[in-house]
């Protein structure tokens, strides 16, 4: 199932692939916090010891919390149970995100991945006759970015080793970068910044080298090569694209000139 598939409206709330929140479901909500603000940043800026002010540091984002306020939750009485365990299911407590999709006005939706960390159902008069006020849930996103649904996808060639990028976000993108074989020492060039991802190995053809620079992790297969990365080669998770276009180029060892090989760029538009 497409990731927010269900989300086809202004005020879809879409938490994994079942539960939905909003118009013409059992669950309307009418405040959510979390979504629009910036969230918590933590500032590596450092006093100065000899003059006012401060030397300017990093701003790096903590997660982003999401909480769905004032949820009422409908349903006929011979099923409210129904309806709310449907809810207690879908918000479960789970170590692994799920996608978090909101479409609030006419830019469309967006996409966060969290997990449930908080959920209220209050039980009162209104239980009994199948209408429950003041519910709330709540989510934190460990990667406080929020997405675009539509990943993007560009590749180059040796023959055409050129590409960009273009992230119309507001923040930077980490992308997934595969190599494809047959290439010998593959590698990925930002032309605007001068970073680079190259590593030293020698693959065959149709083999496969995946680079998340999110997680900051490098596999052949199953296996972690992140060894393999060359001196001049850039962290992975300092190897982002900022908001506009990038530019980027595929390069190998000389000598490896073999038309089949590839590297692909996948990613999603960031916003903050």
């Amino acid at each position: 199932m497409a990731v927010g598939s269900r989300v086809t409206l202004p005020g879809h709330v879409q938490f994994g692939d079942e539960l939905l929140l909003g118009p013409g479901t059992p669950y309307r909500w009418r405040s959510l916090s979390g979504w629009e603000e910036l969230p918590a940043l933590d500032s590596g800026s450092v006093n100065r010891s000899d003059a006012h002010g401060a030397f300017v540091g990093r701003l790096l984002a903590q997660p982003r919390t999401v909480t769905l306020d004032d949820v009422t939750v409908r349903a006929p009485a011979a099923t409210i149970g129904a309806t709310v365990g449907a809810l207690n299911a879908a918000t479960a407590v789970s170590d692994v995100e799920q996608p978090l999709v909101v479409w609030l006005d006419e830019r469309g939706p967006l996409l966060a991945f969290a997990r449930v960390v908080r959920r209220v159902v209050p039980v009162g008069r209104g239980y009994r006759l199948g209408t429950i006020t003041g519910a709330v849930v709540q989510w934190e996103a460990s990667d406080p970015r929020r997405y675009s649904l539509t990943e993007q996808q560009r590749s180059a060639t040796l023959a055409a080793p050129g590409m960009a990028a273009h992230n119309p976000g507001d923040a930077a993108a980490h992308p997934v970068i595969t190599f494809r074989g047959p290439v010998e020492r593959p590698s990925l060039t930002n032309t605007a910044t001068g970073d680079v991802l190259e590593y030293d190995v020698d693959l065959a053809a149709g083999e496969l080298l995946r680079v998340d620079t999110r997680e900051g992790t490098v596999a052949l297969g199953e296996q972690n090569v992140l060894y393999t990365a060359t001196n001049r080669s850039t962290p992975e998770q300092g190897f982002a694209l900022a908001a506009g276009t990038t530019p980027l180029t595929f390069g190998a060892a000389a000598g490896s000139i073999d038309p089949a090989a590839s590297a692909t760029v996948l990613y999603r538009a960031a916003y903050w």
